[in-house]
């Protein structure tokens, strides 16, 4: 029987030396968005060039095939949002509100794409931390429509379901395929669950991390970026990468969706053993860093290609560590985590933040795809929203998103 998760609020907290960074870092995204903001017209920044201007794309760029190329049209709009409000909170101007609900207004229009599991990305870091800071139902109603469309990617089969990640669902080659990114998209599912009382956003959610445990994670703790099932099986036709160095290769930003994937599934569902492979993800990921604040793009890259960062990776990775840290059933655990995560956001702050005027983004040296030599050593929207998350899980918790009730005590087998 699985047991559920217990605990209580980890004592461990960044140091007054830490906090300061942190809030100082704040301030300088939020100047930055500030001046960013009036330059992008309707279109919203994506990676940066060579040169640190920002590459926009307009909100409306949908998924979709050309031929047989796949395009994932613009799933980094609402990262964007998610900045605003953050920038809010951290300056209380309502500068932020009125410039984040006139981009939602661009972004709402996505709500209705069925072909990718990004619309996860899309709506949990704009129209879920739109609704928990101004309790505007306008931001939930929103979100729910995208978690409808989401939902409705499920595929069932005689070994258990998963979200199918790409593509049109009457579309073999998408209905057949799932990514280790949709790990992290599953926390749209569990918020329309908690807000609309609908258990079977919930249930989608929880069937998708369950199948995702059995065939994506590798023995030795590292994950397949992307894997072809059986669709009527359920059984693994192959692991492969499309941002990855190779198909076996330990894709270092997969690896980071993965763990943030299970952290929130545990923390959502209460599920031990989410929680622990959650901490098994995390500890491979610690492993290959060898001392390292931000991995390789990908671990397993040689020659040249082995040291190229990707920043983004480790915000990703330090946010959901946070968060692993606050769920954790055993306090010393916890603080564990929470030190680990705390001491990777100081070297991103310290070692990374664009400070020069002239590079736009928040982080430097991250790396959208090295494969199609996109976004490399280039700030992305994922990224630095992500890093903008782990700052304020640090220094504003509850703030951005509500912070975690303390879990509930396991059930007895």
């Amino acid at each position: 029987m699985t047991h559920e998760v217990s605990g209580q609020v980890p004592s461990q907290h960044a140091t007054p030396a830490q906090l300061a960074l942190f809030s100082q870092t704040l301030d300088q995204m939020a100047r930055k968005v500030a001046e960013d903001e009036p330059t992008l017209g309707v279109e919203f920044p994506h990676v940066t060039a060579a040169d640190g201007s920002w590459i926009k794309l307009p909100a409306s760029l949908s998924a979709g095939y050309t031929g047989e190329a796949w395009s994932h049209g613009n799933w980094l709009c609402g990262f964007w949002v998610g900045l605003l409000f953050a920038s809010y909170l951290k300056t209380k101007n309502d500068k932020y509100l009125v410039w984040a609900r006139e981009r939602m207004r661009l972004v709402a229009q996505r709500a209705e794409d069925p072909n990718t599991h990004d619309i996860g990305f899309i709506f949990d870091s704009s129209a879920i931390p739109g609704f928990h800071i101004t309790g505007d139902r306008w931001y939930a109603d929103i979100a729910l429509q995208a978690a409808d469309k989401l939902r409705a990617r499920i595929v069932t089969t005689q070994r258990g379901a998963y979200l199918a990640s790409w593509g049109p669902m009457d579309d073999p080659r998408g209905r057949r395929s799932s990514a280790i990114d949709t790990m992290a998209n599953l926390s749209l599912l569990y918020w329309a669950s908690n807000h609309s009382g609908d258990a079977s956003f919930r249930l989608a959610a929880d069937a998708h991390a369950a199948l995702t445990a059995q065939a994506f994670v590798r023995p030795d703790g590292s994950t397949y970026h992307a894997v072809e099932y059986d669709v009527s099986s359920g059984e693994r036709i192959r692991g492969y990468t499309f941002q990855g160095a190779f198909d076996e290769s330990a894709w270092s930003r997969g690896q980071g969706w993965a763990i943030y994937g299970y952290v929130t599934s545990a923390r959502e569902t209460g599920r031990r053993d989410y929680l622990q492979l959650a901490e098994r993800l995390a500890t491979y990921y610690i492993k290959r860093l060898e001392g390292r604040v931000v991995p390789p793009w990908d671990f397993d890259a040689t020659g040249a290609d082995a040291l190229i960062p990707d920043t983004a990776a480790a915000a990703a990775v330090s946010s959901a560590l946070l968060e692993l840290g606050h769920i954790h059933p055993d306090a010393d655990m916890g603080a564990k985590w929470s030190r680990r995560g705390l001491a990777m956001l100081e070297g991103l702050c310290r070692d990374e933040f664009a400070a020069d005027p002239r590079h736009r983004g928040l982080l430097r040296n991250a790396c959208y795809s090295k494969p199609h030599n996109e976004g490399v050593n280039s700030a992305t929207m994922f990224g630095d929203f992500f890093f903008a998350e782990a700052l304020c899980r640090a220094a504003l918790p509850g703030a951005l998103r509500p912070l975690s009730a303390p879990a509930v005590a396991p059930a007895a087998c």
